[in-house]
């Protein structure tokens, strides 16, 4: 569109792999908030499977509690703002409309007042989670949630931070208390942002459900594992809302086969020796062990190699 350039896909956006030892933390990083919303090469697409996984899996997809509405319509102004001052041509509002012209998409905001957020997660390429402050912490009460990484929407609406992340490793005795007293801490005009990665063998964006394994994974071997193996990174945000004071969680997933670490070495070598100094629950927990041995060869094989 004119006056903006979606981010390329061509080489990996994001290569998590600085450390070469495994060590579980927040990794978290300022955010100028000009680099909010991220819009790539992709986002077409993604919106039309977005809007698809709305019409097929709309409770699995998106999901509110009673009281999120007023940080729900906060974060739809904040988001129509952002994208029509940063995203130029990519929508446009004229009174009651949102439109996208590259789709010919318009949407009335009026038929979104009982949630706000359904729109906002219609208009860009992120999942979008929103958390309230309460007694137990804070608690996720709103989502659009199209492209999960192997957890359900239902399953974690209502619970603390704690709770929703119950089944990482480690999580409980070391990360928990940081990210609660982190949560407390985030101020309006201080946004962060991390990195989280996984390994997978299913590029399907939506996967709502863990597998414990797939023929696929069965199958890899040190020649085809590059092209087999996928390195999921999500790209996290946490901004404090002004006004409700809730807290805004947005989660934007990138897909890059492991063989475009080729023009990388030193990533390949770095991600070798994260797995291989991982502990075996968080290998289990990412499904990774059941294609680890080939893959580690393969990467040996790609940090060997001079670019």
């Amino acid at each position: 569109m004119p006056g903006f350039q979606f981010i390329s896909r061509n080489e990996p956006v994001y290569l998590p792999f600085s450390r070469p030892k495994y060590k579980i933390s927040m990794g978290l990083v300022a955010l100028q908030l000009k680099d909010w919303i991220e819009a790539d090469e992709y986002f077409y697409d993604e919106l039309k499977e977005k809007k698809q996984l709305l019409i097929s899996n709309y409770p699995e997809v998106f999901a509110s509690r009673p009281g999120s509405l007023p940080a729900q319509t906060e974060v739809l102004a904040l988001v129509l703002k952002h994208m029509e001052k940063y995203c130029p041509g990519v929508l446009t509002i004229e009174q009651d409309e949102v439109i996208l012209p590259k789709l010919k998409w318009k949407f009335r905001i009026s038929d979104f007042e009982e949630s706000p957020l359904d729109l906002c997660g219609r208009l860009v390429q992120e999942d979008l989670c929103l958390m309230a402050p309460g007694p137990d912490g804070y608690t996720l009460e709103a989502a659009s949630l199209c492209f999960p990484a192997r957890w359900r929407l239902m399953d974690k609406m209502g619970l603390p931070m704690s709770g929703i992340h119950k089944p990482v490793p480690d999580y409980s005795e070391k990360l928990s208390r940081p990210v609660d007293s982190f949560f407390n801490r985030i101020d309006v005009d201080r946004p962060v942002w991390r990195v989280n990665w996984s390994l997978t063998t299913d590029p399907t964006m939506f996967q709502p459900v863990r597998q414990k394994h797939s023929a696929s994974e069965l199958s890899i071997t040190s020649k085809n594992a590059g092209d087999k193996v996928y390195m999921r990174c999500e790209r996290q945000t946490l901004r404090r809302l002004p006004n409700t004071g809730w807290i805004l969680f947005t989660i934007k997933t990138y897909l890059d086969k492991v063989s475009k670490l080729h023009k990388y070495p030193k990533e390949a070598q770095n991600l070798s020796s994260l797995l291989r100094s991982a502990p075996t629950t968080l290998l289990s927990y990412k499904n990774i062990n059941h294609f680890l041995e080939p893959l580690l060869v393969y990467l040996d094989e790609l940090a060997d190699q001079k670019v």
